[in-house]
């Protein structure tokens, strides 16, 4: 299946975030700041990732949807999906 815009924009959206985040992270460590904010920010930055994962997988799953109910052959089985989220989680 392949990324639609109109699919990713809102997983787009928290990984542009989650990459702030992360450049943040990595100034602190250069710069020998406090390890629990650092890792606080390190801890949003991964469930920022997370979510944007889970979130395509929902996106996913609501394309294949929509194409078996148009009667048409989705790009992705169930199995494929279930797959995937499973790596996710």
């Amino acid at each position: 299946m392949k990324l639609q815009p109109a699919m990713t924009s809102e997983a787009l959206t928290r990984l542009k975030r989650a990459r702030g985040q992360l450049n943040a992270v990595i100034e602190m460590m250069e710069n020998g700041e406090d390890c629990r904010a650092a890792l606080t920010q390190l801890a949003a930055v991964s469930k920022a990732i997370d979510r944007a994962g889970f979130k395509i997988i929902a996106s996913g799953m609501r394309h294949c949807g929509t194409a078996r109910d148009r009667g048409e052959e989705p790009e992705m089985t169930e199995e494929e999906l279930e797959k995937l989220f499973l790596a996710l989680a």
